[in-house]
Order: structure tokens, then sequence, then C-alpha cells
């Protein structure tokens, strides 16, 4: 297995192609390790400039006095070659290289050449061609685009791989604003050293990682993938958006990242049986990863529990169109959900507290069905636009779910102010969603690999 913690995990780094014009990435990338609070060494390497951005510049790494761990390259594609032979003459083993200019523009020559020298020196590249490596825990951000335009997440527990840069970037955007919590990100672009197969097996023994998600153009050991995700999927969940599934998406997946997309029926069978699950959009692989990332898992029976009965049935609906089996409430749960409620409520699933519930309401209930021996999950719906609905509410699920007893789904749909309180549940770690739809899908992902 290729260690990969100098990629990830790196005290010092230099940034090969820093710049002193704000327009250059090889900038944006010196001052992302500055403002995002990288705690190692940073070494910008500029032949041109004596310093960037207050730090000593250095011509080359073999210029720099001490020990470094990882490089990031942002140069032009003709330079790499050499400028990696120099790094492996330093005694860097991880080597991020941003540059494009090689298979994926039919250059395989000099890509090859990046392979030779990547082998002579054992050196673990990702990309060429990437958008580059995040692990929020470590403050190590390689990621070219600045963080004033494109948000930066959290420290959670999902890790992602893609090799897309492009979505790559919407998913860290997306999980950034959501207040969605990852463990490591990494565009690894063409391949040509570090694939997805040795990325996956990284994260298998990374215990930071809970989840795995990956979108994917293309897969470059296909038995070595297969042989990997299925010792993963044993513990830890893999989902996967595979892009390129026409004709025409194919020779689009060639041109981005040289890769050969291959037949998606193909795919879908090798995915099933090395129990991958599979996303068809973005907001698919955004929702399940939210909801697998529970660490508790007891069966698949589920509650709903509603302040508008308009929405539970849209809930019951999508629950039954993605195979999910509605629980039976216990005797005990009926009796004390009755005297809860107003007389004219039935106190069955889908729950109605009626249009008038208040935090209070929704906290015995929540209570009372969290309790239930027959329930296994629970749906929180929320409608915001309610009277007696505010954000107590929210301090009432979250208490819920860190009792740690059953996962909660949320369900939330409105304008701004339901948005703002969705955010909140995401950041404590309370998968929302914005209808029912969407939530029973991402449940009955959670609930399929449970049930493996």
């Amino acid at each position: 297995m290729r260690n990969l913690d100098p990629v990830f995990n790196p005290k010092s780094i230099a940034v090969i192609g820093a710049s002193r014009e704000p327009g250059k990435i090889g900038h944006v990338i010196t001052k992302n390790f500055l403002d995002g609070g990288f705690i190692g060494n940073v070494y910008p390497i500029n032949p041109k400039a004596d310093e960037i951005l207050g730090m000593k510049c250095y011509p080359s790494v073999m210029d720099v006095p001490s020990k470094i761990d990882s490089a990031v390259v942002a140069i032009n594609s003709r330079l790499v070659p050499g400028v990696l032979k120099e790094c492996g003459e330093k005694g860097i083993t991880g080597v991020v290289v941003i540059s494009g200019g090689f298979s994926e523009v039919g250059n395989h020559k000099l890509e090859h050449k990046v392979e030779k020298v990547a082998e002579k020196y054992s050196l673990n590249v990702i990309g060429p061609n990437c958008l580059g490596v995040l692990n929020p825990a470590a403050r190590n951000d390689s990621i070219f685009l600045p963080i004033y335009k494109m948000g930066r997440p959290k420290v959670g527990s999902i890790s992602f791989i893609s090799q897309s840069g492009a979505v790559g970037g919407c998913i860290i955007d997306l999980a950034a604003r959501a207040g969605v919590g990852m463990a490591k990100f990494v565009s690894y672009g063409n391949a040509s050293v570090v694939d997805e197969a040795d990325l996956l097996e990284y994260l298998a023994d990374d215990d930071q990682t809970r989840v795995i998600v990956a979108y994917l153009e293309g897969v470059k050991r296909g038995r070595k993938f297969l042989k990997v995700s299925k010792k993963i999927t044993k513990h830890k969940p893999i989902i996967v958006l595979k892009a390129g599934r026409g004709k025409a998406a194919a020779e689009a997946a060639r041109s981005h990242t040289g890769s050969l997309a291959g037949s998606h029926e193909v795919y879908q069978a090798a995915f099933k049986q090395a129990g991958i699950i599979e996303a068809n959009d973005l907001n698919e692989l955004f929702d399940f990863s939210k909801m697998l990332d529970y660490p508790v898992c007891t069966g698949g029976r589920i509650a709903i529990i509603t302040n508008g009965g308009g929405t539970g049935v849209l809930a019951v609906d999508a629950a039954e169109e993605t195979g999910l089996k509605l629980a039976s409430f216990s005797k005990q749960t009926e009796q004390k959900l009755r005297k809860l409620l107003p007389e004219y409520a039935n106190a069955t699933n889908p729950l109605d507290l009626i249009g008038d519930a208040d935090a209070n309401r929704y906290q015995k209930a929540l209570d009372i069905v969290m309790n239930d021996p027959n329930v296994d999950i629970v749906v929180v719906i929320v409608l915001f636009q309610t009277v007696g609905i505010d954000s107590r509410v929210v301090n009432v699920i979250v208490k819920a779910q860190e009792t740690g007893k059953k996962p909660i789904a949320v369900i939330s749909t409105g304008g701004e102010y339901t948005e703002f309180h969705r955010r909140i549940m995401d950041s404590y770690g309370i998968p929302t969603y914005s209808s029912p739809y969407e939530a029973m899908r991402a449940v009955s992902k959670f609930v399929e690999y449970c049930g493996k």
C-alpha cells in the first residue's frame, strides 16, 4: 500500500510555481496555506522571486536548507518531469501536480515521463491535471480556488475523491455551506501514478474517515479497485457517482482526464458485486453521504413525525416508493402519545403533531418515539412556516440525536429561514433534506447498507 501521509499530513510543503501575481494559481495556493493556518513550514519556489507573501522564496527545492515532506507543482507542463526529478533527489515523497497539458490533451509522451520519474524516485504523485488536496484537520489546503470564492468544510468524517476538479470543487462548496464536515478531499485528475484504488486503500485505514464518496470517470485498475472496494464496504460505505454513461459522455471523459469510461452496465455490475452504493447525480451523492455518516444502525423500520399532515402523506409515498417499511408503534407508545396530542389527533405512524405544534410537543413526541422498540429510524418533518415553530425545535432535535439511540433524518422545505435552520442541523451531523423523496431515498440507501 502506498504511504500517502506526506500528501495528506505533511509537516512541511513546497509550492513549486509560487507567484507574486494574485491572478496566478501559484499565488492562490501559497496564500491558501497561509490563510488556512497550515501549521508546518511553507517554502515558495520560484527562481524569479526573492520573497512571496512575506516568505523567503527559493529558486529550487534543492536550495531549501530543511527537509520537505510534500510539494505542490503549478508550472508549465513541459517543466514538470525535471521538477519531479529534483523532488526525488531532495527526498520529497508526496507530490501534487496541479499542472495540465498531459494525456487529457493527447500528450501521452510527457505523462509517461512523469510516470518514469515517479517510479525511479518512489514518488507518490497526485495528478497531473488536478484541483489539489484538502485535509481540514491538518489545515493542508492545496486547492487552487480562492477561499473567498469557494468555502472550505469543517473537520468531519466523510472523505471525497474525485477525478474531476470541477465536480470536487462543487462538493467542497456545498459541504462548506451546509456545515457538513470532511475528513479528506483529493482531486486526482489523470491518475498517472496514484489512482482511485490507491486512494481507497489509504482511506480504508484512515481513522478519521467513516464514509468514502467518489466521482469517477473511469477506473485504471479494475481488479484492484474491485478487490479493495469489497474489503472496505464491509466496515465503511463507499458511494460512487460514475460519469461517462453514454457514448458522447464517455468521449467527453476521455478528453477531460484521459480516462477510458467503459461500459456503464459493466460498472454497475461491478459496483453491486463490491457493495458500492451508486448515486445518479451530485445531489444524491451529497444526500447519501450525509445519511451514511451515521455510526449506528439498528434496522429499517421508519417512524415519521410531522407538523403538517400533507407532508407526512408525501413522506409515506416516498417511503413506499423507495422500499422502506413503516414501523408499527407499540401499544405503550400509542398510549403515551394520546396523552400528549390533542383529542382530534391520531397516535399512529405517520405521527401528525398538528399545525399548532411547538418545540415542547416535538420534544415529548421524539422522546416517546425514540424509545419505542419497534422503531429503528426517525424521520422528522419540520415546517418552519407555522406559528408555533422557531429555533427551539432545532435544539430539541439536536438533543434527541445526541442520545445516539437511533438515526434521525430531517425534512424541511422552505426559504431562507428554513435553510438557515437546516444548515445548523447539518452542522451537528443531522442529515436534512428539502423534500420527502430526497430524504427517503437517502434513508433507503442507509438501510440497504446496514442490512449487508
